[in-house]
């Protein structure tokens, strides 16, 4: 099984056709269930991935439509054809670990949401290889003058404490730049997240993505497209064989 982290805030926990704390049921085909995609529940049982992915992990929010359930089905062909001899018999597993409304200090070393993010990695590990992280965060902090100050070095510091503390120094990290937040501090957050400098950490864009009427959350359409543009990144980087 190919493992994937899903981790960060709302526009990860997915909140795609949520209205007025109700979630329209409406799933794209882009995000349809397939045999081949797990999920790791809240209760640490891998079962059929299927929307929302994140219903039992973010439980204070409604949750709708996220980027992982497009992401996984667009590169399960490229892992298939990446893992010779074993063709369709390989599979997926989304672990997912976003909360919504969290500020990245919430996610240091030694917080409660870090540690469950780290844990479900390790449970999520016994049954295959993580490949990546798939993170989507940053709008909380540009709330703050400070915490967007502080970013770059929270984030940095986020990656390497995830890669040891997982024992895998080079574990590819794909982080999404803010679309959405507080006008006085969201390029200063973009920017320290555009200029982290670690190996195997990529940078994908979702500035100018539509969002709901809240504007702060990407529509369903929009996540459609954001989970297309992380398998992009996915496998242009990190794969050795190109579909």
């Amino acid at each position: 099984m190919r493992i994937f982290v899903l981790s960060g805030q709302s526009n990860m926990a997915g909140r795609g056709g949520v209205h007025h704390r109700r979630w329209d049921s409406v799933v794209p085909p882009e995000c349809a269930p397939d045999p081949s995609i797990q999920r790791l529940s809240a209760a640490l049982d891998w079962e059929e991935a299927r929307e929302p992915l994140h219903a039992d992990i973010d439980t204070t929010k409604t949750c709708g439509v996220g980027p992982g359930m497009v992401f996984a089905r667009a590169v399960l062909p490229c892992l298939q054809e990446d893992t010779p001899g074993e063709g369709a018999r390989t599979g997926i597993g989304l672990v997912p670990c976003a909360v919504g409304g969290t500020a990245i200090r919430e996610w240091a070393r030694g917080e409660r949401l870090y540690e469950q993010m780290v844990c479900r990695a390790r449970v999520a590990a016994r049954y295959g290889e993580i490949e990546a992280v798939l993170w989507y965060q940053g709008e909380s902090d540009a709330e703050s003058a400070a915490a967007a100050a502080a970013y770059y070095g929270n984030i940095e510091r986020l990656i390497a404490n995830v890669r040891a503390d997982l024992g895998m120094p080079q574990l590819p990290f794909i982080q999404v730049a803010l679309a959405s937040g507080d006008k006085r501090n969201i390029d200063k957050v973009r920017s320290a997240q555009f200029s982290v400098n670690l190996p195997n950490v990529v940078t994908v864009d979702a500035m100018g993505l539509a969002l709901n009427e809240d504007n702060m959350h990407l529509t369903t359409e929009s996540q459609v497209k954001l989970g297309n543009v992380l398998a992009e990144a996915y496998i242009k980087n990190f794969l050795t064989t190109t579909c």
